[in-house]
């Protein structure tokens, strides 16, 4: 059967070619949990190369990290921030934790996914997967 731009009774209906023409796979959306604090330019481009390898491996990645200090002090507006943190953590399917550093904010992420019963994956610095031995 091939799709056209007009349904069955020869009306104009371009939704479902386009649906249909740019059909992909599905992508869940993950949450990244990886340091900010502390040295937060070297955290930065951490965060943009486990979003990127999320990406890869065929995932949505969400990083909060990344947005929200481009508007938000880190110094007089953190619990906001992990606040909005947590919302976000809360539209995602998965969290995957990146690091053998974890920090406190992590900490509250992992503590929260565990309590949605969301599916949790830990990657090494190296990005291999590893069991939950936290």
């Amino acid at each position: 059967m091939d799709i056209g731009k007009f349904n069955a009774e020869g009306y104009y209906d371009p939704t479902p070619y386009e649906a249909l023409k740019n059909d992909r796979k599905y992508r869940p959306l993950v949450y990244i949990c990886s340091p900010f604090s502390g040295d937060t330019e070297y955290n930065t481009e951490r965060a943009r190369r486990c979003s990127r390898f999320a990406v890869d491996m065929g995932a949505i990645p969400i990083a909060p990290h990344l947005l929200f200090p481009q508007f938000l002090s880190e110094k007089t507006e953190r619990e906001l921030a992990l606040f909005m943190d947590m919302v976000l953590l809360g539209k995602c399917e998965q969290l995957w934790v990146f690091g053998s550093e974890v920090s406190d904010g992590m900490q509250r992420e992992i503590a929260k996914a565990k309590k949605k019963n969301m599916k949790i994956r830990y990657f090494t610095d190296d990005f291999k997967e590893e069991a939950e031995c936290r």
